[in-house]
C-alpha cells in the first residue's frame, strides 16, 4: 500500500506543481466552492494512478489545484464511498495521497439527514464529534508505522480551534449555524424511522454515508480536521418524508452559499 501511495502522489505532485497544505472533500451536490477557487489545474480521477473513480451523480470526479482565501489548496470534487463497493483502505486512499503530498489540514463537507428536533433542512451544521456505525474500520488489518500508530488517539477528531473559528466567522457575517455529532452508515438506503430514532437516542444531530472513514484515517496521520454537514432531510418523527438523491442534491445546492462562505473565511485564517 505505501508504495501505491507514494506512486500515485508523486504522480499528482510532478503533474500539478502544487504545494498546497489544505485539502478539501466537497460532498453530494457540494461542488460550488469550486467557483471560489482561482483553478490553476485539474485532474481527472481516472488519469490518476491507482485512484478511484467516482460512481456517484453528484460527484465530478476530479481533483482541482488553485487559490482560495489567498491559500494554496488542493481539492476533491467528489469523493468515493463505501456502498459503492469499495473497501475501507480504497475509499480513503486520497486521505493517504493528500497527506504524502504534503498536505496537513483536511477540510470535509457533506449532505446530512437531521436527528436533532432544533434542526431544519436547509441548516449548515459544524461537525463536533462523530460515531461510526458502518460497521468496519478503515485502519483494520496491518498497520504502517510510517502513517501512524497502531491504535490511534480520537479524542478530539475535529480540531477545536478551527471549530471556534468557524462560529467567529459566522457571527461576523451575521450567520447562524449548527454544530453536533455526524453518525456515519453504510448506506445506501435512507434510514428507517426506526434507524432514525435509534441514532438520536446514540447521541447524533446528523447521519450520513461518508466523512467518518475519512477522518479516522487522517487523524491516524496526525492531520488537523475540519467537518461541515448540510441537513437536506429531516428523521425526525413526525417531520420523515420520502426522500430522493435528486432532492437532497437540490437542497445542498441551494444552502451551499453559507457553507462556501465559511470555508473560504476559514482557509484564509489558516
Amino acid at each position: 500500500m505505501l508504495s501505491k501511495i507514494k506512486e500515485t502522489a508523486d504522480f499528482i505532485l510532478e503533474q500539478s506543481k502544487t504545494e498546497a497544505t489544505i485539502g478539501i472533500i466537497l460532498g453530494t451536490g457540494l461542488g460550488g466552492l469550486v467557483g471560489e477557487i482561482d483553478i490553476k489545474s485539474t485532474l481527472n480521477y481516472d488519469a490518476i494512478p491507482n485512484f478511484p473513480v467516482s460512481t456517484v451523480e453528484g460527484h465530478q470526479g476530479r481533483l482541482i489545484f488553485g487559490i482560495l482565501g489567498g491559500k494554496e489548496v488542493v481539492a476533491m470534487q467528489g469523493r468515493f464511498h463505501y456502498y459503492e463497493g469499495y473497501d475501507m483502505k480504497q475509499l480513503t486512499f486520497p486521505v493517504r495521497v493528500m497527506k504524502m503530498m504534503g498536505i496537513n489540514t483536511l477540510l470535509v463537507s457533506n449532505a446530512s439527514g437531521g436527528l436533532n428536533p432544533d434542526f431544519v433542512v436547509g441548516d449548515v451544521m459544524i461537525i463536533e464529534d462523530q460515531i461510526n456505525m458502518f460497521g468496519d474500520n478503515p485502519l483494520m488489518g496491518k498497520n504502517f508505522d510510517e502513517l501512524g500508530p497502531r491504535f490511534p488517539d480520537m479524542s478530539q477528531p475535529y480540531c477545536k480551534k478551527l471549530i471556534a473559528k468557524a462560529f467567529d466567522i459566522a457571527a461576523k457575517n451575521n450567520i447562524q449555524l449548527q454544530r453536533g455529532v455526524y453518525v456515519g452508515t453504510s448506506g445506501p438506503t435512507f434510514e428507517t424511522p426506526a434507524e432514525y430514532k435509534m441514532f438520536r437516542i446514540l447521541g447524533a444531530d446528523v447521519v450520513g454515508m461518508s466523512t467518518v472513514p475519512e477522518v479516522i484515517v487522517a487523524r491516524h496521520m496526525n492531520m488537523t480536521c475540519f467537518g461541515v454537514s448540510i441537513i437536506t432531510d429531516s428523521g425526525v418523527p413526525g417531520e420523515i418524508v420520502e426522500i430522493s438523491h435528486e432532492e437532497v442534491q437540490q437542497v445542498a445546492a441551494k444552502a451551499e452559499p453559507i457553507m462556501t462562505m465559511v470555508i473560504k473565511e476559514l482557509v484564509a485564517e489558516l
